[in-house]
């Protein structure tokens, strides 16, 4: 490990000390009166390429930095109505002031030109006609193709690879990180330019106080106030008739926003997760989560395969969300937002597997085959109401949500086992209500040259589940005998309750910033639970409270830390220094089970930027964290999570403590005068555990999943790298992508250890085009392989490649009229076996340009594939799995934009 930082910190430091030079100074005209917004570049002589630039500021002055190894090179100034200056200067440190002499110029024509991508300080402009085609409809379709920007399947928008804060509209915040829906419905008409905002520190009062690596977009309508909104509806058949209605109006203002959107289909979108939160802010605004259900007990669920979602997802969802912000004071200080969301989904899933295992000391080769139907039925709810200031003089934020789910799947299984030589078919059922409450509180009061900070987050969650297993002859589990032929069920429940309180103080002097903070965090977690209509084999009988857990698992760690925070036009340094006191206790008294765990533990972490040359950012970060297990690691009582099989842990395990270290570095590169964006990131880390997992087979047949105490580790080394360049000549945006990934881990299995190391590669192409005007292309590409080893007890080694692709080609042959191919292609091997699976999709659209309305005619999977097929070798065994997807089906929709 020591080896690995020392390494990080002479690539970064050699970095840093490579001949970086800066010249400042301050530019005026003929009378001495300062310049502002002249523009002020450094280039090689004889070359066409800017090394770096600056803008003066409302006194005229500037200040760039550079990296040459050329003796001399050309410092260019350029002002509107002033004639341009060009000065060769030596390649040193030194202030340059010039004054300009008035030039007037006689325009002949006058063109209104904006730059693809424009800069200004942290902020980076991108003119959205630039990269838009004539097929795009919404901001989603545009961004896709903005160089720099990633989204992902999931909605995720990534700025050079990593994942924004904030996504605001005008200036505003309206969606508090659940963005989807305005990035999938936005028309891209009503934008004027994205906005990306570097080191976005979102709390007002910390700006110049406490820095931020990550950036946040801001989308620049071309109205201050904006009605606008998209909308959808389709028809069509295949099986069964098909629909798809999308109504999403939307209204931006000065003193208010609001989005209202109303989403059903049942031909494969999956639009329910739009309300996720995939932007959370700074930790000074308090604490979002996406509630979640605890889901301990599951059916047999079928695969899913590597595939975009509409190509297999047979979904019936209705998905409906209001977002609302207004201001509630005359200075526009104070925010009140109302957000709401409700989703009802049902959902169809099939597939078929034959699994072959291999011979180990425990078990002689064998097959097991499976066919599983499933249906699973989401019915949530989820409301939120925060209050917010966030002024340079004062931050205030309380964020109150609730969450209710009536959720509940169904399974249909047949399966037969050589090894057991049994076939059997079994109905599974599984009810699963949850309630979720969280409350969070986060407030700085400017204190004189001080800030005071107090956070404080409440969550309380109660999950009920109930898993039916029918006939109970299913189960099939050696050692257990059924005491009825109906079912056997499995009955749980959990009551989560955290608080979560901290306050801080903070001091800032010379850039620096420090605060002290102290914070106790509490956890506790009820378990109860009840396995009904079966009994062991055991003789003497087990007791009754074999089947049976009263467990209650508690975390409470009282801490103390000091952040270091500092920030200047080159360097952002942020760190935390806390001392954690950690007190765990697990107590059955069933069992006469009390474990605890007191330890104190010291866990810092560090990041530290340093930008350079303009257009480069190279950065460090390290950081040590603690973790000592949840609840589900300290049951003993028999449990039956899925229908697989029924576990229990040892009574005697111990509560597990991990220690993770991990380090890494990164260099960026973003030049908006070339349209030139690249990163290279590198990052190591240790996972060291106390306890190594050793599940045991005894001699009634079933399992005791139990842990040795022996130190083991996960040892992980991954880089990646991409490149993305926009070719204006050619209107076309094209990105390469570089991904390596190596871990290492110790196992156990059959009483004999083991070692596996897995690596896995990636390599990825993009590009998107809009040079001919009769036709504009898209195309993703990504080629993977995967290697996976094991040796010791266990040897064997597996290799997995795949090539995955989309092709997206619109033609124009007349105008008002565009003809859309699709082909998505999904290529696997291992060993000797090789599938491909292709998908093609057509289209035919119509724009009736007076009203902006799109009639669009669709048919997707031509070919008519109704299966997907893999084949996977792993450690143990060879897999082969056949999946169901949906079929060729045909699509007439309407579309519009509400204005």
């Amino acid at each position: 490990m020591k080896k690995k930082i020392s390494l990080f910190l002479l690539i970064f430091f050699s970095i840093l000390s490579f001949a970086q030079k800066t010249v400042s100074g301050k530019i005026t005209d003929q009378d001495g009166v300062a310049i502002p917004s002249a523009s002020v570049t450094v280039e090689e002589p004889g070359k066409d390429a800017i090394l770096a630039y600056a803008i003066t500021n409302s006194k005229g002055e500037y200040k760039v930095s550079f990296t040459s190894a050329e003796p001399n090179v050309d410092l260019k100034v350029k002002a509107f109505n002033q004639r341009p200056l060009t000065k060769q200067i030596s390649n040193s440190d030194q202030t340059l002031n010039f004054n300009m002499e008035g030039e007037a110029t006689e325009i002949k024509e006058v063109q209104l030109k904006t730059k693809l991508i424009t800069a200004r300080g942290d902020t980076i402009a991108y003119d959205l006609k630039a990269f838009d085609s004539k097929s795009d409809r919404t901001l989603a379709d545009v961004m896709k193709k903005i160089p720099g920007i990633e989204v992902n399947t999931d909605g995720t928008i990534l700025y050079q690879g990593n994942a924004i804060n904030k996504f605001y509209v005008n200036g505003k915040d309206l969606m508090e990180g659940g963005y989807g829906t305005i990035n999938n419905s936005l028309p891209k008409d009503a934008v004027q330019k994205v906005e990306v905002l570097e080191n976005h520190q979102p709390v007002k009062i910390l700006q110049d106080k406490v820095p931020s690596d990550q950036a946040a977009i801001n989308i620049k309508l071309k109205n201050s106030v904006t009605m606008t909104g998209r909308g959808e509806v389709g028809t069509g058949f295949g099986d069964p008739w098909l629909w798809n209605v999308k109504l999403t109006p939307m209204f931006f203002g000065q003193k208010s926003q609001w989005v209202v959107n109303y989403k059903t289909n049942n031909m494969g979108e999956q639009v329910e997760n739009e309300g996720n939160i995939l932007a959370f802010g700074s930790r000074f605004e308090g604490r979002r989560i996406n509630a979640s259900q605890n889901d301990w007990l599951n059916v047999e669920n079928a695969s899913t395969p590597n595939l975009p979602v509409k190509r297999y997802l047979m979904n019936s969802v209705h998905y409906l969300s209001a977002n609302y912000l207004t201001n509630i004071d005359k200075k526009k200080e104070w925010e009140l937002k109302a957000n709401a969301n409700y989703t009802n989904n049902a959902v169809e899933r099939e597939s078929y597997s034959q699994t072959d295992y291999f011979t180990t000391p425990q078990r002689p080769a064998s097959t097991v085959t499976q066919n599983i139907f499933n249906n699973f039925y989401t019915d949530k709810a989820k409301g939120e109401l925060i209050f917010t200031k966030n002024a340079k003089k004062g931050f205030f934020k309380n964020t109150t949500s609730f969450s209710q789910y009536w959720n509940a799947d169904r399974g249909i299984v047949d399966r037969a086992d050589t090894f057991s030589n049994t076939n059997r078919h079994g109905e599974e059922a599984i009810e699963s209500p949850t309630t979720s409450f969280q409350n969070s509180l986060s407030t700085i009061i400017p204190w004189k040259e001080k800030m005071v900070n107090v956070l404080s987050f409440l969550s309380y969650q109660t999950d009920k589940q109930t898993l039916d297993v029918s006939p109970s002859s299913y189960l099939g589990i050696p050692g257990f005998v059924p005491t009825s032929t109906d079912f056997v069920r499995q009955n749980l429940r959990l009551k989560t309750f955290e608080a979560n309180h901290s306050a801080n103080i903070g001091f800032s002097t010379k850039g620096w910033t420090f605060t002290p903070e102290i914070g106790f965090n509490f956890k506790s977690t009820n378990l109860i639970s009840d396995l009904s209509n079966i009994i062991t084999t055991d003789i003497p009988p087990r007791p009754l409270s074999a089947y049976s857990n009263d467990l209650k698992y508690t975390t409470a760690t009282p801490y103390g830390s000091v952040g270091v925070n500092y920030k200047n036009d080159s360097w952002m340094v942020y760190a935390n220094f806390p001392v954690n006191s950690n007190n765990i206790k697990a107590e059955d008294p069933q069992r006469s089970v009390s474990k605890d765990v007191n330890k104190v533990t010291f866990e810092p972490n560090i990041f530290a930027q340093y930008t350079f040359a303009s257009f480069w950012k190279a950065s460090v970060n390290a950081n040590i964290n603690n973790n000592f297990g949840e609840i589900n690691s300290a049951y003993s009582g028999f449990l039956m999570t899925s229908p697989n099989g029924i576990n229990a842990m040892d009574i005697n395990n111990p509560i597990p403590q991990n220690n993770n270290k991990s380090a890494g570095t990164r260099l960026e590169y973003r030049n908006p005068l070339n349209n030139l964006f690249f990163n290279i990131n590198y990052r190591y880390s240790d996972a060291k555990r106390n306890l190594i997992s050793n599940p045991i087979l005894n001699a009634a047949g079933y399992t005791i999943l139990q842990y040795i105490e022996r130190d083991n580790h996960i040892l992980t080394n991954s880089y990646s790298a991409e490149v993305g360049k926009y070719f204006p000549k050619f209107k076309t945006n094209a990105s390469l992508s570089y991904s390596n990934n190596t871990s290492k881990s110790d196992a156990f299995l059959d009483n004999a250890s083991y070692n596996n190391k897995n690596n896995s590669q990636s390599y990825g192409i993009k590009f998107n085009n809009t040079y001919f005007s009769w036709m504009s292309i898209d195309y993703n590409a990504s080629i993977s392989r995967t290697k996976q080893t094991s040796t010791g007890g266990v040897n064997s080694s597996a290799d997995r490649k795949g090539f995955n692709h989309n092709l997206g080609v619109f033609f124009y042959p007349l105008e008002n009229h565009t003809i859309g191919f699709n082909w998505d292609q999904v290529n696997t091997s291992a060993a000797d076996q090789k599938y491909h699976n292709g998908f093609y999709d057509l289209s035919y659209q119509f724009t009736w340009a007076k009203k902006k309305v799109d009639f669009e005619l669709k048919w997707m999977n031509i070919a008519n594939k109704k299966v997907f097929e893999t084949y996977d070798i792993n450690t143990t065994n060879i897999s082969y799995t056949r999946i169901q997807l949906r079929p060729s089906q045909v699509m007439f929709t309407v579309k519009f934009n509400f204005k």
